[in-house]
């Protein structure tokens, strides 16, 4: 038998409540009443409550996400293709009334930081499982476009009632297309003669930036991971 953890039977039993109560304190007493979990214990697995369980959902959304680009036959698609197949995947593993009520929480300010955040690392997410190796500024540049692309799909896909939501399949073509046109825009003007001169110090500045260590450093005592 699959054991599952406590944090995973109170985020499915939360997931009852949610489109009633939101993602809120009142949700996580009801979901640790249901999966008979002490209150204490739930909020100690989600010392924030409302903001921590939200986020807890995000982010077995973006492993859903990863398993199935895992599964999927991908390999013939053009790269673009495959970057739509996951923000799409990403979206079927979701359900929208909890996202909904997830993107109200995180439009306000105090968990706005929040809100960024998950959105940057379902684009880091993305990135990692389709192979990406940039260790200098394009590792940000990729992230933060991607971000962008996906929070415009989340909303767009929140109103869509289009059949199987081909709307908002159409509007992340749309999406993703200007962004490859702005990529070659921007590799013709780094070719020009004419201004690769007025570009070289902004290029070296640039690409002094490096992407962030993901191994914790070894000469520190510890470190600690967010559980899952």
């Amino acid at each position: 038998m699959t054991h599952v953890s406590p944090a995973d039977r109170l985020l499915s039993a939360a997931l009852v409540h949610v489109p009633f109560e939101g993602w809120s304190d009142t949700t996580l007493a009801a979901a640790a009443a249901d999966a008979q979990i002490p209150l204490a214990e739930a909020r100690a697995l989600f010392p924030r409550g409302a903001v921590d369980l939200a986020l807890a959902y995000h982010r077995a959304g973006d492993r859903a996400m990863v398993l199935r680009l895992g599964r999927e036959k991908l390999a013939d698609l053009r790269f673009r293709d495959k970057v739509a197949s996951a923000v799409r995947f990403r979206l079927e593993a979701a359900d929208k009334e909890a996202v909904r009520r997830g993107a109200t929480l995180f439009a306000l300010p105090i968990h706005a930081a929040d809100g960024a955040r998950a959105l940057w690392g379902t684009a880091d997410q993305i990135w990692i499982a389709l192979g990406d190796t940039s260790q200098d500024v394009n590792w940000y540049t990729k992230r933060a476009t991607l971000s962008g692309v996906y929070g415009a799909t989340v909303l767009f896909w929140l109103g869509d009632d289009s059949p199987g939501h081909q709307a908002t399949w159409d509007f992340l073509d749309r999406r993703i297309d200007g962004v490859m046109a702005f990529e070659k825009v921007k590799a013709a003007v780094n070719k020009n003669p004419l201004l690769k001169p007025l570009l070289a110090l902004p290029n070296w500045a640039l690409s002094q930036v490096r992407a962030p260590a993901r191994m914790p450093r070894a000469d520190l005592p510890g470190s600690w991971t967010r559980p899952q």
